[in-house]
């Protein structure tokens, strides 16, 4: 069990170092064994080959000749062998007794014959390997002679070549581990290499800060998404820490107003105040409104925590949205009777949104809300849809003080406020558009604004449709 382990603990370089280097091995092996085995066999056959043809041209001549295998004619013969025969190769005539009549040999002085089988068991053409000899016999009967040929080709130039052909394949098998050890060893390093740079990305983070990023060379690859993910990754880090450092920033600082002033006075009241009725009734009356703010503070953080959170069913649908907006716009012009509410709903007729009505409404009405915050002499409002594709959206429309544009990119950020000098009992607490911004993020929608100072706001909601 300790091989597995200690292989499970390599770093991860070695791993595909040694994997690329075994696969290598395994495929050289199986390929240099097959071209191996091919070869000797191939090699083989045509030794036999080069025996079987000697053997038919003798057999022919001694038939086509008709040899009596006496006198001149074993003088021709002689010559006749040798003009046939190869190199490292035996032809031996054989007489009924197994007595030599004609031999004739090329390189075959050093080389001790192995017993051979009796002259009257060869019955028909026989083919056998024996002490690195090639050995192929066959009975011959011409007229009153009744012999044998027998052709012994010597094998051992064929072994050498064989070992000298297996020898250069085991070289180059291990040549081909030396090189593919070295060839993973670089590629490893290759391939890692991004991995590495990302590593050192996060130590930079962790000593210098969330503006640390990755360098890399975008060639479209697995590795290059990879880090355009990671970068991509950090910056949504970095964005969220600052966010949450001014959400923290901001809200330390409109907890610690009106804390600060009910400190204030109570203060005021134990050391002398309490004696005083009109001090004393000044002094409560402030405390009260300003526990009411933070009250109204800490409710709003909550509502943005929830959105934040908030469960969305799959299959949530809103069926005739026209209707349900029409009725929450008329229940909010009931509280603001001083201002004028215009409808153009029609386009949402027969849809269906991917959104709840609950959360619809409480976005309409965090917008609306503000609408009549902040449209200052003019109290005209209108809510007007279109639908676009598969997207249906929803514009609030004022004629109010609107927003500087140094300011538009913050608005929808928590706790920010375009002025905060107008930080009065109805100007808010700057939550009200992040609460909307996370509820429809939720849905897959999304929240836009457009602004011009002193003429307007239009701010458009998109919510995707059902289909």
């Amino acid at each position: 069990m300790k091989g597995p382990s200690r292989f499970l603990q390599l770093p991860i370089k070695w791993k595909l170092t040694l994997w690329s280097s075994l696969l290598l091995f395994v495929v050289f092996i199986g390929y240099n064994s097959f071209q191996y085995f091919f070869v000797e066999k191939w090699m083989f056959n045509q030794e036999q080959q080069v025996v079987q043809q000697t053997m038919r041209e003798f057999l022919n001549y001694a038939l086509e000749k008709e040899q009596s295998f006496e006198g001149e004619d074993l003088t021709e013969l002689r010559s006749f062998l040798e003009k046939i025969n190869q190199r490292n190769q035996m032809i031996r005539i054989l007489d009924e007794e197994g007595n030599p009549i004609v031999v004739v040999s090329e390189n075959f002085q050093d080389i001790i014959l192995p017993p051979l089988p009796p002259v009257q068991s060869i019955r028909t053409q026989t083919q056998e390997v024996r002490d690195d000899l090639l050995i192929m016999s066959s009975p011959l009967t011409i007229f009153q002679f009744n012999g044998t040929v027998m052709i012994l080709k010597n094998m051992k130039e064929f072994e050498q070549l064989s070992g000298a052909l297996f020898q250069v394949m085991a070289i180059g098998c291990l040549t081909a581990v030396i090189i593919s050890g070295l060839g993973g060893r670089l590629l490893a390093r290759q391939l890692l290499r991004p991995l590495q740079s990302m590593n050192e990305t996060m130590s930079n983070v962790r000593q210098k800060g969330f503006h640390e990023r990755v360098q890399f060379h975008d060639n479209q690859d697995e590795i290059a998404t990879l880090m355009k993910m990671f970068n991509k990754m950090m910056d949504q880090v970095e964005r969220s820490f600052l966010q949450q450092r001014q959400f923290v920033e901001d809200a330390s600082h409109e907890l610690r107003t009106p804390i600060a002033i009910i400190e204030g006075h109570l203060g005021m009241l134990r050391r002398w105040g309490k004696n005083d009725p009109a001090v004393l009734e000044e002094s409560l009356q402030t405390s009260v409104q300003e526990l009411a703010r933070l009250k109204g503070l800490v409710q709003e953080l909550l509502a943005l925590t929830r959105a934040e959170h908030v469960e969305v069913e799959e299959d949530v649908a809103l069926h005739d949205p026209d209707r349900a907006v029409c009725h929450m716009v008329k229940k909010f012009a009931m509280i603001q009777p001083t201002f004028t509410i215009e409808q153009e709903l029609g386009p949402l007729g027969g849809e269906t949104l991917a959104i709840s009505e609950e959360h619809l409404e409480q976005v309409l009405l965090i917008l609306l809300d503000n609408a009549v915050k902040y449209s200052g002499e003019s109290r005209r409002i209108c809510v007007r849809a279109k639908v676009q594709e598969k997207v249906a959206c929803m514009e609030i429309i004022d004629e109010g003080i609107g927003i500087p544009e140094r300011d538009l990119p913050y608005v929808l950020d928590r706790l920010y406020r375009v002025d905060k000098a107008r930080n009065s009992g109805e100007s808010g607490y700057g939550l009200g558009l992040a609460i909307a911004k996370r509820l429809l993020a939720r849905y897959n929608g999304s929240i836009t604004i457009q602004s011009v100072e002193q003429k307007g706001t239009t701010v458009t909601v998109f919510v995707p449709l059902r289909q």
